[in-house]
């Protein structure tokens, strides 16, 4: 495939209009000069220490300072500052279109397109060449976060119809092939495959590789990248089919990753709160409540505890975003599916803060607690994505959100058949035995529809695990015998380890502060 700057004129592709008056693709300041000679020297040399300084601060402080709103110098006006290097230069157009995605608005379909072709080439050259550098996991890890955002966005674009001039329609016409989600998929799988992760994995587990233990950097002077980039794809295959709805797909491909170990993907922040995020969401789709509920509590106890040495960082304010809609998602699972013993006494103090009048209305069966799961649901759920190109020949509309309102149906019809539940489980949790006709009489129904509305309990509060096997995710259960009806409460097991850790954090708080205070 054609690399993007591969014209007939020979030119960087234009910014975005509002730039365009101010902004010579061709002038490199001096501290751009620098920052590209250094950037390329150190990644010729290997040293990831000094790349990533450069990365995370020498390119943000320069886009702040410089390029606020206007693209940076093109990657041929930089190309003699490293020696017109193929590979640096795609490099480089990587962090050139993920600015302009970032800072400059309207992004035209050509753009986006561009961004696509530059993609394919990189990745390419990874799948295909011999890549000889080592990169700081946490751009490998933008690299695939990125790349996954760019489609989203581009579908997000491309259905957005109504008030499209007739130039930005012959554009989508122009690059129908961008963004294919096939394409999409495939790179992120060809990563996957070719840099055989799974395998190095199933290794590590036996002691034979030391993948984590080395975070992913090979020290005998070979190459990360094709490794890490696999490894980061299958969190964003996750992401891909959590967009598309196809859950059980998402979470077959993060499976080869153990979440319950400490991995590559909780050295980036940004990739543990995705991976957690987004699986977390996925089992909650698929009623995996005491799953979701579980990583659920993890990560927001965890960015609970560090959060504060992550407030200079570039993705804060993301961390602050997914922070806040993992909460919503944690009232969702605990509203359908009560896993109080799951939940730390930090993050339940949290949750209350937060959600605790929607949780008490999502607890009854009427329409404010419809409402209520409605709210939740729309403000924490990924954006959703129809992947396919709009038909232009037919009436203009928009359609971007037809996805969203799909998925959102689905739940909310779950959320439906589950209400009546939440009663049935507040009269069972005060009895050992109760006859099926006094229940039944509490619940102002017949008999009949009594044992129909158990047998759905007993199949809503059961799902099918990642192993197929059947697992309950009720904190208690029930069996009938002669129209008697047994309770069984499971006995919540102390947990010792999570005394310690609440005591530390508060610690931690506790130094925190003191060094704040500044003595005479």
């Amino acid at each position: 495939m054609a690399a993007p700057y591969d014209r007939e004129d020979g030119l960087a592709p234009a910014p975005p209009q509002h730039a365009q008056d101010a902004y010579d693709p061709n002038y490199v300041p001096d501290s751009v000069k620098t920052f590209v000679v250094h950037l390329y020297r150190h990644i010729r040399d290997k040293n990831v220490y000094e790349i990533h300084q450069m990365y995370e601060g020498g390119f943000q402080r320069l886009s702040d300072r410089l390029f606020r709103d206007a693209p940076w110098p093109s990657a041929e006006a930089v190309a003699p500052y490293c020696d017109g290097d193929h590979v640096f230069l795609l490099l480089y157009r990587e962090l050139w279109y993920r600015h302009a995605h970032a800072r400059l608005s309207p992004l035209t379909a050509a753009h986006r397109a561009e961004s696509w072709t530059n993609y394919c080439d990189l990745f390419s050259v990874v799948l295909h060449g011999v890549v000889n550098m080592q990169l700081p996991n946490q751009w490998l890890w933008d690299m695939v976060d990125e790349f996954v955002y760019q489609f989203q966005s581009f579908c997000q674009y491309r259905a957005k119809l109504k008030n499209k001039t007739e130039d930005e329609l012959q554009q989508l016409k122009q690059f129908d092939k961008a963004w294919n989600v096939y394409g999409v998929l495939n790179y992120l799988q060809a990563l996957v495959e070719k840099s055989m992760i799974t395998q190095i994995l199933e290794r590590e587990k036996e002691g034979l590789e030391q993948f984590t233990a080395t975070d992913g950097y090979d020290y005998e002077g070979g190459s990360n990248v094709l490794k890490v980039l696999g490894y980061y794809s299958m969190i964003g295959l996750l992401r891909i089919h959590c967009l598309l709805g196809d859950y059980h797909t998402g979470l077959k491909c993060l499976a080869p990753i153990d979440l319950n170990q400490q991995g590559v993907y909780t050295i980036v922040i940004g990739s543990h709160i995705s991976t957690i995020y987004h699986y977390g969401f996925a089992n909650l789709m698929l009623r995996r409540y005491v799953d979701a509920t579980r990583e659920f509590n993890k990560i927001l106890l965890y960015i609970l505890k560090y959060k504060q040495y992550h407030q200079k960082s570039p993705q804060y304010d993301q961390i602050l975003k997914k922070n806040e809609q993992m909460y919503a998602l944690l009232a969702i699972c605990l509203s359908l599916c009560p896993q109080n013993k799951l939940i730390d006494e930090n993050v339940s103090t949290q949750l209350k803060e937060k959600y605790n009048d929607k949780m008490t209305k999502m607890q009854r069966y009427d329409d404010e607690a419809y409402a209520a799961y409605d709210e939740l649901f729309s403000y924490a759920c990924p954006k959703f994505i129809t992947p396919s190109p709009p038909v232009l020949d037919q009436p203009l509309t928009n359609y971007n959100q037809d996805a969203y309102r799909l998925q959102l149906k689905l739940f909310l019809y779950e959320v439906k058949q589950q209400q009546l539940l939440s009663g049935i489980r507040s009269y069972l949790k005060l009895y050992s035995t109760i006859t099926i006709g006094k229940l039944a009489q509490y619940m102002e129904v017949d008999e009949a529809t009594l044992r129909s509305i158990l047998m759905t309990y007993k199949h809503k509060m059961h799902a099918v695990d990642s192993d197929g096997k059947i697992v309950s995710s009720a904190d208690f259960d029930f069996y009938i015998v002669e129209d008697i009806i047994h309770v069984v409460e499971s006995k919540p097991t102390k947990s010792h380890g999570d005394y310690f850790l609440r005591q530390i954090l508060k610690f931690e708080e506790m130094i925190g502060e003191l060094e704040k205070v500044q003595l005479d």
